[in-house]
C-alpha cells in the first residue's frame, strides 16, 4: 500500500492526489495538521522529509519527496494509466511546463494564500517573536516567512504574484489553442500540476485574472473540474474558504 503524508488544502498535496486518483492507485491517506499543530515540523516527520513540507510518498518503504517528483515517480512506476506522452519531444515539452509551473505560479500562489488566509494566526505578534516562533523552525521556507513577517506581504509583492499568475494564464491560453489540454490532445502531468493553483486562485475569489481575458483557461478549468479524479481530490474541507475567514490580499483593489 502506498502511503501519502499530505494536507487537505495543500496545493502540492492536491497535485499528487489527482495523480493517484487518475491512476486509480489506492493509498493510505495520512493527513497532517500543518496549521496549529505543525505536524510537518515534528521530529518524526522530519526524519522522512527533512524539508518539513507536504506531501511525502512512501512506497514499499521507499520515501519520495517533492510533489512534481512524486508525480513523475508514479508515472514511471505505475504506467498502466499514462499521464505523459510517448514521444520524446512531447515529453520534454511536458517537463518544461512542469519546471515553469514549479518556479513561477506555485511560488506566486503562496503569496495571496498566506495574506488572505493565514495572517490572523500572527495578529499582535512582533517580528522578533514571529521569526523565532515561525520563520526559524522552517527547514526550507525560512526566508519566505521572514519576507512575509507577522503583518503579511507588501502590496507590491502581492501585485507581483498576480502578474506572475496572469502570465501563467497567458501561456496556458496560447497552448490551449491547439487542444483541450496543455499538450494538445494529451492530458498530462502538466495539467495536473497547474490545476490546484488555478483552483486556489478561484477559491480566493481571483478568477478575474483569467475570466474574460483568457476564455480558453476558463474552459480548461471546467474540463478539469469535470474529471472524476479532480472531484475525488477536492473533497469537503480541501479548500481554504471552507475553514478560514478570507481577508483582502492587498489594501487596494484586487487585480
Amino acid at each position: 500500500m502506498l502511503k501519502l503524508y499530505n494536507a487537505a488544502h495543500s496545493t502540492c498535496s492536491q497535485k499528487v492526489r489527482i495523480c493517484l486518483a487518475e491512476k486509480k492507485l489506492p493509498f493510505e491517506d495520512i493527513k497532517l495538521d500543518i496549521g496549529k499543530a505543525k505536524q510537518h515540523l515534528k521530529p518524526d516527520y522530519l526524519k522522512i522529509n527533512p524539508n518539513g513540507v507536504v506531501p511525502t510518498l512512501v512506497d514499499d518503504g521507499e520515501v519520495v519527496t517533492d510533489s512534481s517528483v512524486i508525480c513523475e515517480y508514479l508515472e514511471e512506476k505505475y504506467p498502466q494509466v499514462k499521464l505523459s506522452p510517448d514521444n520524446l519531444v512531447e515529453r520534454a515539452r511536458m517537463r518544461a511546463w512542469m519546471r515553469f509551473l514549479e518556479e513561477v505560479p506555485t511560488a506566486a500562489v503562496r503569496v495571496p494564500s498566506f495574506n488572505m488566509g493565514f495572517l490572523p494566526r500572527y495578529e499582535g505578534m512582533d517580528r522578533n517573536t514571529f521569526e523565532g516562533v515561525e520563520a526559524d523552525i522552517r527547514p526550507i521556507r525560512k526566508q519566505f516567512y521572514r519576507r512575509m513577517g507577522p503583518g503579511g506581504f507588501r502590496d507590491e509583492d502581492v501585485r507581483a504574484s498576480f502578474e506572475q499568475i496572469g502570465n501563467t494564464c497567458a501561456r496556458m491560453s496560447a497552448a490551449l489553442e491547439h487542444g483541450p489540454w496543455l499538450l494538445g490532445q494529451q492530458y498530462s502531468l502538466a495539467d495536473i500540476i497547474v490545476a490546484p493553483l488555478i483552483d486556489r486562485m478561484n477559491d480566493l475569489g481571483m478568477s478575474e485574472i483569467w475570466t474574460g481575458k483568457y476564455p480558453r483557461v476558463t474552459d480548461w478549468y471546467a474540463r478539469m473540474q469535470a474529471r472524476p479524479a479532480f472531484q475525488q481530490t477536492f473533497y469537503a474541507g480541501s479548500r481554504m474558504s471552507e475553514f478560514l475567514p478570507l481577508t483582502p490580499a492587498i489594501k487596494g483593489d484586487r487585480p
